[in-house]
């Protein structure tokens, strides 16, 4: 299997999260942003990541057929269905439908609204964290792209306010967020939240947070980002 991916992106971590607690082999190629359209477009109709490349069987020997499963869900689902074990669905029904929408609610609200919060904080008071001119560049083409300003970061911060206590509460008080095990939502929630622990209003209010998030981590055989290692380190010092 071979992974497409900014290497950056929170959602492309939360492919990789699935692929390491499933234990499968896989390579990843980091992509340029912008330039990454003319890869992705003709395999899936979209310009977004991640994109999890899958080898086929041709007629022809000397040809590769190419799957190609876009959509960070959509791979976990892929995964789900042919890789069986470990399971990341419980098998109780009605707790493996609040699973998925769990991963539905952090895919489209948590997970922007975090990347809306960190770009913010990337151009403001964590510019200094790398003023490199290119660095700041893509900073500035992201932005841009999302409609990234002092109000949408507002709204972001809000709605995050409302979401990490009870994603907290819920792993410091039952250890998973949905049934006894890890399941989509708490691979997607440690993935889509990571970002956050650069900034310290997040990291010094949910030090437990981040903890779980580099336990699953550890789980699923997926290196802490830099970022949320030192964070959590230094804020047990």
């Amino acid at each position: 299997m071979h992974l497409l991916q900014f290497s950056t992106s929170h959602y492309c971590r939360k492919a990789r999260l699935a692929l390491g607690y499933k234990g499968c082999d896989y390579i990843t190629e980091n992509l340029t942003p912008g330039l990454h359209a003319l890869r992705v477009k003709p395999l899936t109709g979209l310009t977004t990541l991640p994109v999890l490349l899958l080898e086929r069987d041709s007629p022809d020997p000397d040809a590769v057929t190419l799957e190609a499963i876009g959509d960070s869900s959509r791979i976990l689902a892929y995964l789900e269905r042919h890789f069986p074990e470990p399971p990341l669905l419980p098998d109780d029904p009605s707790d493996r439908d609040r699973a998925l929408q769990l991963e539905d609610w952090l895919d489209e609200s948590i997970g922007t609204a975090t990347r809306i919060v960190y770009y913010q904080y990337r151009a403001t008071d964590g510019r200094a964290i790398d003023p490199s001119p290119l660095s700041l560049a893509i900073i500035a083409i992201v932005r841009q792209q999302q409609g990234i300003n002092a109000a949408s970061a507002k709204l972001a911060a809000e709605r995050l306010d409302l979401a990490l206590p009870w994603i907290d509460d819920r792993w410091q008080c039952r250890g998973f967020l949905v049934g006894d095990r890890p399941s989509v939502a708490d691979l997607t929630a440690a993935a889509l939240l990571s970002p956050l622990a650069l900034i310290p209003r997040y990291r010094d209010a949910y030090p437990a947070l981040f903890d779980r998030i580099v336990e699953i981590h550890d789980r699923c055989n997926e290196p802490t980002p830099p970022d949320l290692g030192a964070s959590v380190a230094g804020a047990k010092a």
